[in-house]
């Protein structure tokens, strides 16, 4: 009789020490590795995470951009052959419809000189930029069309009589530029844009003349988020 009441004792103290040490555990989970209330802490998130834009590239941000550079013309015979490098500018507004796109509205002129002759053109264009998303550099591409206007003064010469007309034509832009973003509403930008235009002319005699008035425009701006 003795060894079976024994028996029952130690295993009645077994299962005693057992749950005293499943309650300890628990009552570590709960308090955390420190002892105390609310300490415990969830394990890092897993590696690779999706980040969050960042804050210049939040949906439907407004901005306004501006920039000042050079003109250089192309060198067709039937174009601005001879012209010597002009200057260019434009200003605009925009929206950053998302991380990774925008739509441009532009205003501009370039232009370009040979002595007494003269070539302007002053586009007015809608376009859209594909971003590559970053905190503080962020490179692009872009396209746009518009309308170009155009006016050309030449001096009579073997070709023609001498032009001085205008023009109003459609033409189109590529563009490849880069986004220095000093906070998140100021970037300062680098943009290299290729125009499309090739407008008719007439001269004195009013004979027609296609003259090719395309061109790189390279240009330093800003770009403000409002």
């Amino acid at each position: 009789m003795r060894k079976h009441v024994a028996f029952a004792l130690a295993g009645i103290m077994v299962a005693a020490t057992a749950a005293t040490s499943l309650a300890a555990d628990y009552d570590r989970y709960e308090r955390g590795p420190g002892g105390g209330p609310g300490v415990y802490a969830p394990p890092p998130p897993p590696r690779g995470t999706y980040a969050p834009p960042p804050r210049h590239a939040q949906y439907g941000q407004p901005y306004f951009f501006g920039h000042v550079g050079v003109f250089d013309p192309n060198s067709d015979f039937d174009g601005l052959a001879g012209y010597d490098s002009g200057g260019n500018f434009d200003i605009g507004f925009g929206s950053r419809v998302s991380p990774v796109f925008a739509i441009d509205g532009t205003f501009g002129a370039y232009g370009s000189d040979r002595g007494s002759d003269k070539a302007r053109v002053v586009p007015l264009t809608i376009g859209a930029r594909l971003i590559i998303p970053h905190p503080f550099i962020e490179p692009y591409v872009g396209a746009g069309l518009g309308l170009y206007f155009s006016s050309l003064e030449e001096r009579p010469g073997t070709v023609s009589t001498g032009i001085d007309d205008s023009s109003a034509d459609f033409g189109g832009y590529l563009s490849v530029g880069l986004d220095l973003w000093l906070n998140p509403r100021v970037a300062l930008n680098f943009e290299g844009k290729y125009h499309w235009v090739n407008p008719t002319f007439q001269d004195s005699s009013g004979r027609d003349f296609d003259v090719n008035m395309s061109g790189w425009t390279v240009a330093l701006g800003v770009r403000v988020g409002f």
